[in-house]
């Protein structure tokens, strides 16, 4: 009976490492057999300019865009839907590749800020950046810097240190048109 069992674990043991066997090959055989190229660009930046101009002119609220950030930061998204409480959003890949992006809408505050930190928290701590005072939040995805003014909440959240995030709004700047 004894060797009956030694027989077993032996053919499980060969079974699993056969499994696995057949498995590294596919994965394999994948990356050989899918295209990728680590040298391109994983990332394109979008020129947000007529959006910006657009949002501008219909906004009933100073919009925000970052002027003279430094070297590496990408745009990669931009809207504008007025039929959505003016809400306007850029966003951007920073130089060390993490997100921040810039959101501002005439929605409440109470339901509009937690929806795009994705459950961000009040800390009830606060940040001042050239001259104005942010409050700041975190959460278990996205971190922020929020501040009410002007008929709308702006918020600039992201993947980025809380560093990234006020080298962002200390950029922003507004144009009338």
């Amino acid at each position: 009976m004894v060797r009956v069992a030694g027989m077993r674990g032996r053919q499980t043991v060969r079974g699993m490492f056969q499994s696995l066997a057949v498995i590294l090959v596919a994965a394999g055989v994948m990356y050989l057999f899918i295209p990728h190229d680590e040298s391109a660009e994983p990332v394109k930046a979008k020129d947000y300019r007529v959006e910006l101009l657009t949002a501008q002119r219909a906004a009933p609220y100073p919009v925000l865009a970052p002027e003279g950030l430094g070297e590496g930061w990408k745009a990669t998204v931009v809207s504008y839907k007025r039929e959505n409480s003016n809400a306007w959003q850029l966003g951007f890949l920073s130089p060390d590749t993490q997100y921040v992006a810039i959101h501002q809408s005439t929605a409440a505050p109470k339901t509009f800020v937690p929806d795009v930190t994705q459950r961000a928290k009040n800390t009830g701590r606060t940040e001042t950046v050239a001259g104005q005072v942010w409050q700041r939040w975190e959460g278990p995805k996205y971190d922020a810097l929020v501040r009410v003014d002007g008929g709308a909440t702006t918020v600039v959240t992201g993947t980025a240190s809380f560093e990234r995030l006020t080298e962002m709004v200390g950029s922003l700047q507004s144009k009338k048109v």
